[in-house]
């Protein structure tokens, strides 16, 4: 995945590298490159995850920057690098501030950095809270999708947590085809709430008819939902009754902190990424330290797209995703690529001045 103005294309040919140039892409045209789009981006997520499982990334553990003035706050690295078709370097710098939502701001911001695969040379920044809203929410739908085949397809989905991502994952289930009778919403803050259910009602894409509730209680959400969307900023468990759950949802644990250990070993799990997930005190790390082991786990995604796992249909199935730089890669390489073919990247020109080695 190259720029019109990098250096690849010439590499690859058998011409010498030239001095690449740098390109700056903002939030509005990230957003533009994948308005509409979601089917197309959630195939690519899973051809991604593919390539993981395959051996043809490098995805090295996430670098977490803490403060001691701030603990709520952090500051995550993510560099990666994806192979086969998709073929780019590079890395997410994406930070965490809680206190944002206080004062009207989203909690994360976040850049991507684009890197040339034969020179290194960055040959692009993108503005990237979008883009890993976007990773997050489609890979929440394909795992909604392919955890749900074996059982019959939620009709009740519950969103615990109302900030962006969960936004966008009910954008990604709309437009992946999901209809819902029922919505419900929970979120700690009213304000929140009601504001995201009047999002959901002016969206109209929660099917017809769908019924929009805002519930007082988070066991009051769990319990009358089938499919229940964890996107919240929690930094430990707080969901602790596994009876909640004796229904049987399906869960996407997108924030990962959220449920505590004893209702993830009366469940059958499933991550992203074993190595990635189990770090970091998530839920599945928590079990893991309880447990002394990892046999609460069922597997990965991977293995439910290629069929090596089936998911129950007669337990709770929790999906815990840490997240892989990986995702963002490929998503933001397909932005710049969409970019480029329009024409419309800003490039930096004389970004890198120092060229020659000898002066």
């Amino acid at each position: 995945m190259t720029s019109v103005t990098s250096p690849v294309g010439a590499a690859r040919a058998g011409r010498p590298p030239r001095a690449p140039s740098f390109a700056v892409i903002p939030g509005a045209r990230v957003q533009e490159a994948l308005r509409g789009r979601e089917k197309e981006i959630v195939e690519l997520v899973e051809a991604t995850y593919r390539l993981h499982a395959a051996g043809e990334t490098v995805n090295p553990p996430s670098y977490f920057l803490r403060f001691p003035d701030r603990p709520t706050s952090r500051i995550i690295a993510l560099p990666a690098s994806v192979g086969g078709p998709v073929g780019v370097d590079g890395l997410k710098w994406i930070s965490s501030f809680p206190d944002n939502v206080a004062a009207g701001l989203p909690r994360a911001s976040a850049v991507l950095i684009l890197n040339d695969r034969d020179t290194g040379y960055p040959f692009a920044c993108l503005e990237s809270s979008i883009i890993s809203a976007t990773r997050t929410a489609a890979s929440a739908a394909l795992a909604a999708d392919r955890l749900t085949r074996g059982r019959p397809r939620p009709t009740r989905v519950g969103f615990f947590g109302t900030g962006l991502i969960a936004r966008y994952i009910h954008t990604y289930l709309a437009a992946t085809g999901w209809e819902f009778d029922r919505v419900g919403v929970y979120d700690v803050s009213a304000d929140s709430a009601a504001g995201f259910s009047g999002y959901l009602r002016q969206a109209g894409t929660t099917g017809q008819g769908a019924r929009v509730t805002v519930h007082d209680s988070p066991e009051e959400l769990v319990r009358s939902s089938d499919l229940v969307v964890f996107a919240t900023v929690a930094g430990e468990p707080h969901v602790t009754d596994p009876d909640w759950f004796g229904h049987h949802p399906v869960v996407l644990h997108v924030s990962l902190r959220d449920l505590a250990p004893e209702i993830l070993l009366a469940s059958a799990n499933f991550v992203d990424d074993v190595e990635h997930c189990l770090k970091a005190n998530t839920s599945p790390h928590l079990t893991e330290q309880l447990t002394g082991g990892r046999d609460f786990l069922d597997g990965t995604l991977d293995d439910v797209l290629s069929g090596r796992v089936a998911p129950p249909a007669d337990r709770t199935v929790v999906f815990s995703p840490f997240g892989l730089g990986v995702l963002d890669l490929a998503v933001g390489g397909y932005v710049h690529d969409e970019v480029a073919r329009s024409g419309d990247l800003r490039v930096i020109d004389d970004f890198f001045h120092e060229l020659r080695r000898y002066g």
